[in-house]
């Protein structure tokens, strides 16, 4: 495996033949030495990585990710991550060896485990409040995230407005909401676990942030919303949430719902109902 990735990592590195290198490759917050590099697109799960790298001050590149026209089904791409899926990472192990990650939270995972030693962003292994971050993080993981994503696609990109599929996710929106507003309730730091941002605020936040995009209103949920701008107003999280594009999803709330409906109807059209294409079948 090792070698496979060496001589994937060696030809990405010679040739220029892609024509996402020159365009997108780019050096962000170059203060020290890291072999660190992202591939991701703008949405909730994409900005994940980014937001955790800016957190921790860690130098990386970044390769945006185009749906439209189906970068992450390219051989180049299934070579780091075979499910044909973003956000995904490479980076070279302490004996220079190459290894590529992928699914958001294991990235997340890796990262700090390798480049928090200090746990300003985590806890110490075996302590009650790393088990509670793994949990919130998995929480995320099979529930926050997959409903919520459901919930955009039948309220913003299904060719046609289903009521049940749209009503049913909305509604588990919802109470996944209500859970994380009862846990803030309780918090005194104002973040899902102890005193400090974690991995399991960051894994959340992208999704909350485009609650209007799935049709599911923050006014039920004060200490969510409190939560929301307490994450936005860090610096990390501001340079972070913009990477590899511009987050537009706040500013969203603005548009009117023809102007809301063409956007869904543009990336309905150009990839949405191609994201679920086998691997095997792309060219």
């Amino acid at each position: 495996m090792h070698r496979r990735l060496h001589f994937f990592t060696s030809r990405l590195a010679k040739r220029s033949s892609y024509p996402f290198q020159a365009r997108s490759i780019v050096n962000m917050a170059a203060r020290t030495k890291s072999d660190v590099h992202l591939y991701t697109a703008q949405t909730p799960n994409g900005i994940k990585v980014s937001l955790l790298l800016e957190e921790l001050g860690l130098p990386y590149k970044v390769t945006a990710i185009s749906f439209s026209k189906n970068e992450q089904k390219e051989p180049w791409f299934l070579e780091i991550n075979p499910n044909g899926r973003i956000p995904a990472l490479t980076d070279k192990l302490a004996d220079g060896s190459p290894i590529s990650l992928f699914e958001s939270g294991s990235i997340l995972q890796y990262l700090v485990d390798r480049y928090d030693p200090e746990h300003k962003l985590s806890y110490p292994h075996g302590s009650r409040e790393y088990y509670d971050v793994n949990s919130w993080l998995f929480w995320q993981m099979g529930g926050l995230g997959p409903m919520q994503g459901q919930a955009n696609h039948f309220f913003r990109y299904a060719p046609e407005k289903i009521p049940y599929g749209v009503n049913r996710y909305q509604n588990e929106t919802r109470r996944l909401y209500s859970v994380m507003e009862i846990q803030l309730s309780k918090s005194q730091s104002g973040f899902l676990v102890g005193d400090r941002l974690t991995i399991a605020d960051i894994s959340c936040w992208g999704w909350v942030a485009a609650h209007d995009w799935a049709g599911v209103s923050l006014d039920e949920f004060p200490h969510l919303a409190a939560w929301v701008e307490k994450l936005l107003a860090r610096p990390g999280i501001e340079k972070g949430r913009h990477v590899p594009s511009e987050h537009t999803v706040l500013s969203r709330k603005k548009l009117a719902d023809e102007e809301a409906d063409k956007l869904a109807k543009e990336a309905r059209e150009s990839w949405i109902m191609r994201s679920n294409e086998p691997v095997t079948t792309q060219k």
